[in-house]
Order: structure tokens, then C-alpha cells, then sequence
């Protein structure tokens, strides 16, 4: 297995969990998402705990990471996670409810996933989840929670991994390259082919290529 070839953060990533486990919680999960932005395919939301007292994998925000990195750090954090929760939301219920919403609907589907269930949630970003368990939303918490960035980088290889099973299905828009985002081929392909079943109907870049996909 090759190096993850990176340098450590800077900050205690794993302050947020000690400060939780200081003040008597057990089971600490970190909560992020993956597919906001894309034009296509589902979001999807990881929840990641680690035990007490176990030194987790160093994760870090995924979007600092190459695709060989999350995929070995992916690895570690199975292997030393004591619960590990995904939540997939499709681009219907997308286009249904709004990203937003369908996003909450995905971190909560990833917290209900989790067996031993949480005591504690942080929270990539401002937010807080209709749920009764104790929650801290963490503005930059990828770069801030071991658990967090765990989180994040669980989502993220999950998602590309569904993207390319949907590239077997609609190869026209180059999934396992774009993964749905807007680049200048899929943007190519959306006024070459229109919207495929995994488009969201709703969002502009969808709308401006194809001005009936909505109908």
C-alpha cells in the first residue's frame, strides 16, 4: 500500500472529541456530506464514531485528499471505527424537497445507521438535525474533528462509488470522471443527450442546458 503522503493538520483534530468524552459522552459521532453541488446522482451523509481512548486514522478534510488517500484512509477508519453510518438521499427527492432538506434527510438516515447509537452529534457546518440527541453544529468542523473529516471522507468515496456504477449505466456524461459536476463535457452531454434519470431536474445548470427538463 502506498504512503498517504500528507501532512498533519495543524490543529488537535481530536479536541472536540476529548472535550465530549470529558464531559462524560461515550459515543461521539462526527457527521459530514458529500454531493451537494453536483447536477446529478444522490447526496450522501457518512456518520463515523471512534471509541474512546483509540487513536483514529489521520483524517482530514476530503477535499485535501486525492482519491488513493480517502480510499486507504477509508480502509483505516472501517477498521477502527466503532460505528460507521451512510445515508443516501436520490436526485428525486432532491428535486422534491430542495438540496438542503434532502441533505438533513441523508445525515439523519446516516445517524439512525449507526449501531451503537450516538450519545453526542457534531455537525459539519451551522446546522442541527430534528433529532433528540445532543448536537454541536461545527462551521469548518472537516478541518476541525477527527470525527468530522472521517465523516467526510466516507461520504465522498461512497458517492464516487455509486457515481461510477451509474457510469455504467449513462456513460454519455462521463460520471467516473465528473462525478455530476458541471464541467464543460457534461455540460456538452446535457445538450447533446438532456437529463438522464439521476439529473436534478431543479437546478440551474440542469434548467440553463436543457430549458424543458423540468417537464
Amino acid at each position: 500500500m502506498k504512503s498517504l503522503d500528507f501532512e498533519a493538520p495543524a490543529l488537535d483534530m481530536q479536541q472536540f472529541e476529548k472535550d465530549a468524552h470529558g464531559r462524560g459522552f461515550l459515543w461521539v459521532s462526527g457527521i459530514d456530506e458529500a454531493g451537494r453541488g453536483p447536477l446529478a446522482g444522490p447526496v450522501v451523509a457518512a456518520a463515523v464514531v471512534f471509541p474512546r481512548g483509540a487513536e483514529p486514522p489521520p483524517a482530514r478534510d476530503s477535499k485535501a485528499l486525492s482519491a488513493h488517500q480517502r480510499e486507504c484512509l477509508m480502509a483505516l477508519i472501517f477498521g477502527r471505527a466503532a460505528a460507521v453510518g451512510i445515508g443516501c438521499v436520490e436526485a428525486s427527492v432532491i428535486d422534491s424537497v430542495n438540496i438542503l432538506r434532502a441533505t438533513f434527510q441523508a445525515m439523519e438516515l446516516a445517524v439512525l445507521n449507526l449501531h451503537p447509537a450516538p450519545d453526542l452529534l457534531l455537525i459539519d457546518g451551522p446546522y442541527r438535525l430534528p433529532l433528540p440527541t445532543p448536537q454541536l453544529g461545527i462551521p469548518g468542523g472537516d478541518r476541525r474533528s477527527v470525527s468530522i473529516a472521517a465523516a467526510s471522507i466516507v461520504a465522498k468515496v461512497h458517492r464516487d462509488r455509486v457515481m461510477d456504477r451509474y457510469h455504467d449505466l449513462y456513460p454519455a456524461y462521463g460520471f467516473d470522471r465528473n462525478r455530476g459536476y458541471p464541467t464543460a463535457m457534461h455540460r456538452e452531454a446535457l445538450r447533446r443527450f438532456g437529463p438522464c434519470p439521476i439529473h436534478r431536474r431543479t437546478f440551474a445548470g440542469v434548467k440553463s442546458t436543457c430549458p424543458l427538463a423540468e417537464g
